[in-house]
C-alpha cells in the first residue's frame, strides 16, 4: 500500500495553526480510524469522506479490505470541526494512487457534503494570513469563502465547489476516467478583494435626538479621544438613541484594522458580510451570561462580546442590571485593552480595544431626581441599585453625561439637517491632529489619547506652572484618584485637539472636570 501527506489548518483562538494530514494504507480487514485528538465532528469525517469519494466517481474506502489510518499532527493539539474533510479525502486518494499531484506548498480546507460539495466555513481569513506568512503558494477552500481569503495578496486563492473540481485541477495522473471532458476543467485563482468604502446610511442621526446638547458634546469628545462614557438619566430621554448614533461618528477603519476585525468576526462565526468595513457596534442584553460577554466556553476559548467590539463600540444598556461578574470583568479591558480568559486547560489573551458606552437610570423606577416625577423606590433599593457599579469601574469611565428630561417644545420641533456627518468630520480632524503629535513623539502603537500610558502622558502633556497649580488644587478639592487625575488630563488633551490647539488651556481642563461623576447622584 502507500502513504500520503497533505497540509491543512485550523484556528486556535484567533490565530491559525498548520495541521499535517497523514494517511497510511495497509492490508487487513476494513478499518478507518482518525488519530490526533479529534473531536466528534472530526471523527465523523470518515463517513462524510467515504460517501463524497464514492459520489465523486472513485471507489469508497469502506468497500476495500484495507486499514486506513489518518493522523492529524501535532497530535497534542485538539482538532475541532469538519474543516479536515477535503484534505483527508485528497490524502486518501493520493495514498491509494487513484490520483497524483504534488502537495508541496498547497493548503486544503473545507467540509464535504455526502455528494462531494464543499460547505462554507468560518475563520478562513486568519488561515489565509498564516498560510502566506509560512510560505504556502496556493489555498483550496469553499467558493463562498474565497472573497474573504482573497483579501490577502501574494498567495493564490482557489474557490472550489466540489471535490471533483479540486481533483480536476490538481491531478496529473492519466487514465480513461480523466479523459472525459468534465474532468479537464481548470480553476482560475480569485482576484484580490478590494476594499470599497461606501457611504454610510445613518438610521439614527444626532439630529433625531432633540435637545441633549451637552450629551452630544460629550459623545463627540469620547469619539475623538476613544474615551469610555456613561449616560445616566430617567427612561425615555434618548440614551439608547444617542448610543446608536455614536457609532456613526467614529472615523473609518484602516485596511489593517479591517483585516483584524474581519478575522475576529470570522472565527467567532458572526461575520454577516464578507468584510467588516465599519467600526463594530455590539449591544448585548443585560441578561447575557458572563461567558458570552467575556469569552470562553469549550476546550478552546472563543471570543465574547468584549472582543467582538474591538475597534468599535460596546454598548451596555441598563448597565447596573448586568450580572456583577460581567461588570467587574470590564476592569482589565478598560485599562489594558485586552481580556485574559483563563481556563483549567490554559488561557487566552483576546484584543479588547473598544469604547464603552454605558446607559443607566438613576434608580430602579428611573424617576429619582426627576422634576415632576415621583420616585417610588425605597432609599435602600436606590442605594443598592447605584452601588452595583463599583468604585473601580466608575474610575475607569472618562465621561459621565446626564441625559435629562426634555421639554415638550423641543420634542415638537421639526427635524434639522443632519448633524452626524458634521460631527464625524470634526472627530476625524481631531484624530488626525492626535496622530501627527504621536508620530512626532515616536509613538507608533498609540491610536487615541485614551491609550496613552502614564509615561507617555508626561511627554505629551506639559502644563504651564500656573495652570498646573490650579489643576492640582482642583484635583485636591475633588479628591481625585491617580487614575482619575490622568483621565482628566487625557480628556483635556482631546478637547484641545478638537479645537486643534497645541496647548491645553484652562477652559479645556474645566470642561473635562465637569464630566467626572456627581457623587450626590451616582453613589
Amino acid at each position: 500500500m502507500a502513504f500520503a501527506k497533505v497540509q491543512s489548518a485550523q484556528n486556535i483562538l484567533l490565530k491559525a495553526r498548520m495541521i499535517n494530514v497523514e494517511v497510511d494504507l495497509s492490508g487487513g480487514l476494513n478499518a478507518f480510524s482518525i488519530v490526533g485528538l479529534p473531536d466528534k465532528a472530526v471523527e465523523e469525517s470518515k463517513d462524510r469522506v467515504s460517501a463524497a469519494i464514492k459520489n465523486t466517481g472513485f471507489t469508497s474506502p469502506k468497500t476495500k479490505n484495507q486499514k486506513v489510518i489518518v493522523s492529524l499532527s501535532p497530535a497534542d493539539l485538539k482538532k475541532e470541526g469538519p474543516i479536515f474533510d477535503l484534505p483527508i479525502a485528497l490524502g486518501y486518494l493520493l495514498a491509494a494512487q487513484e490520483i497524483k499531484f504534488h502537495p508541496s506548498k498547497k493548503l486544503f480546507v473545507g467540509e464535504l457534503s455526502l455528494d462531494g460539495k464543499l460547505q462554507p466555513m468560518r475563520g478562513i481569513l486568519p488561515i489565509a494570513q498564516e498560510a502566506k506568512r509560512i510560505g504556502f503558494e496556493e489555498i483550496y477552500l469553499p467558493k463562498e469563502n474565497a472573497r474573504e481569503a482573497a483579501l490577502i495578496s501574494g498567495i493564490k486563492i482557489f474557490g472550489v465547489e466540489t471535490l471533483k473540481e479540486v481533483i480536476s485541477h490538481i491531478n496529473t495522473k492519466q487514465g480513461e476516467k480523466f479523459e472525459e471532458d468534465h474532468w479537464q476543467a481548470k480553476i482560475e485563482p480569485c482576484k484580490k478583494t478590494e476594499v470599497v468604502y461606501q457611504e454610510r446610511h445613518y438610521p439614527i442621526d444626532f439630529a433625531d435626538v432633540r435637545g441633549q446638547e451637552s450629551a452630544k458634546r460629550g459623545l463627540e469628545i469620547a469619539a475623538a479621544g476613544g474615551h469610555n462614557v456613561s449616560m445616566y438619566g430617567p427612561p425615555g430621554t434618548g440614551k439608547t438613541m444617542l448610543a446608536k448614533a455614536f457609532s456613526f461618528i467614529l472615523p473609518p477603519l484602516s485596511f489593517d484594522e479591517i483585516l483584524e476585525i474581519t478575522g475576529i468576526h470570522s472565527v467567532a462565526g458572526s461575520l454577516q458580510e464578507t468584510l467588516v468595513i465599519h467600526p463594530p457596534f455590539r449591544a448585548p442584553h443585560h441578561t447575557s451570561s458572563h461567558v458570552s460577554v467575556v469569552g470562553g466556553g469549550g476546550a478552546i476559548p472563543k471570543p465574547g462580546e468584549i472582543t467582538l467590539a474591538h475597534r468599535g463600540v460596546l454598548f451596555l444598556d441598563e448597565f447596573p442590571e448586568f450580572d456583577r461578574r460581567v461588570v467587574e470583568s470590564l476592569r482589565q479591558p478598560l485599562e489594558e485593552r485586552v481580556i485574559n480568559v483563563s481556563r483549567s486547560k490554559g488561557s487566552a489573551l483576546f484584543p479588547a480595544d473598544f469604547i464603552l458606552v454605558a446607559a443607566m437610570n438613576p434608580c430602579p423606577c428611573g424617576n429619582f431626581g426627576t422634576k415632576g416625577k415621583e420616585c417610588v423606590c425605597q432609599p435602600s433599593h436606590i442605594q443598592r441599585y447605584q452601588r452595583k457599579i463599583s468604585g473601580p469601574i466608575m474610575d475607569r469611565i472618562d465621561l459621565w453625561l446626564e441625559v435629562a428630561k426634555i421639554d415638550y417644545e423641543k420634542l415638537s420641533e421639526s427635524r434639522r439637517e443632519s448633524e452626524t456627518e458634521k460631527v464625524r468630520e470634526r472627530v476625524v480632524k481631531a484624530r488626525d491632529f492626535q496622530q501627527k503629535r504621536f508620530e512626532n513623539f515616536g509613538l507608533k502603537n498609540i491610536r487615541t489619547n485614551s491609550s496613552l500610558g502614564a509615561k507617555d502622558l508626561i511627554k505629551q502633556i506639559i502644563l504651564p506652572d500656573d495652570l498646573k497649580n490650579k489643576f492640582n488644587e482642583m484635583a485636591r478639592r475633588l479628591d481625585l484618584s491617580a487614575r482619575s487625575y490622568h483621565k482628566v488630563l487625557k480628556l483635556s488633551r482631546t478637547i484641545a485637539d478638537l479645537e486643534e490647539s497645541e496647548e491645553i488651556k484652562e477652559p479645556h481642563i474645566l470642561e473635562a472636570l465637569q464630566y467626572r461623576p456627581k457623587k450626590m447622584e451616582l453613589v
